[in-house]
């Protein structure tokens, strides 16, 4: 692979609370490359939002080294969007309102903020829905808005926690479309949470799959399935195939997380 757009090397994080410590992450290594579409998976509590929040500059790493394009990540910045699964929008401004607050603040004018936003409810599929408040919206179009705002000031890397965890089957299956579409039209960067494999598999280009916490890398499994991607895909022998590799590498952790022996798989 080329150089790499995010590099991490024996990342680890610690909390320290009143009551002790908690080895979030231990020795991660991971390279995502330019317009890269990565997913991480894993149990529960292993780490893998804590490793996105510090990718994002939420999060300060305990040990290690974390670089986007040769430099250091040290706080938040406009060179990577940030989408989680709440979708934190401002309920006293119209969707469009949100995604132009965001440009804004990135230094546009009133005037470019209006067509940069306009524009990016059209890439997600919202016009008309510009003057409705968030609290007229579904939890799909709350999330389409989200989305436009990562995207309105144009990030080098876009990077998603459980983006579409709390919607229903169908709304979370047309959000995937969503997604992979403007993604395939509109390269950039990807790191993306979550615990549904049929949703990594059928997004990515590589899902790397991280172990029990301390989290680590345990496997990177490449996606060689065709672009563009269409859901009927789901069904085909070689999707069926991935997934089953990516499930059995969780498997195997959780049976160690419930006391039980991998070979019991």
């Amino acid at each position: 692979m080329a150089e790499a757009k995010l590099s991490i090397r024996n990342l680890s994080k610690t909390f320290v609370t009143d009551r002790g410590e908690t080895v979030a992450l231990r020795g991660v290594d991971l390279d995502i490359g330019d317009n890269e579409f990565v997913a991480l998976v894993g149990t529960s509590g292993c780490g893998k939002s804590t490793l996105l929040s510090i990718a994002a500059g939420l999060e300060t790493a305990s040990e290690g080294t974390i670089r986007m394009d040769g430099a250091d990540i040290e706080g938040p910045g406009l060179d990577r969007g940030v989408v989680f699964q709440s979708y934190t929008l401002l309920p006293w401004l119209t969707a469009q309102a949100n995604v132009e607050f965001a440009l804004k603040a990135s230094g546009k004018s009133s005037k470019e903020a209006a067509a940069i936003a306009r524009d990016h409810m059209h890439l997600v599929g919202l016009d008309g829905f510009e003057k409705a408040y968030p609290a007229e919206l579904s939890g799909g179009m709350k999330q389409r808005v989200a989305i436009a705002r990562a995207l309105a000031y144009r990030p080098k890397m876009l990077l998603m926690d459980e983006p579409f965890g709390a919607l229903d089957a169908l709304t979370r299956h047309h959000m995937q479309e969503l997604l992979t579409g403007i993604w395939e039209k509109h390269r950039l960067t990807v790191l993306f949470i979550t615990h549904d494999v049929e949703e990594a598999v059928y997004l990515s280009d590589r899902v790397a799959v991280m172990t029990n916490r301390p989290g680590r890398i345990k496997l990177v499994v490449p996606i060689t399935l065709e672009r563009p991607r269409r859901y009927m895909m789901t069904a085909s022998p070689e999707f069926q195939a991935l997934h089953r590799e990516v499930m059995e590498a969780i498997r195997s952790e959780s049976l160690v997380a419930a006391g039980f022996g991998a070979e019991l798989g």
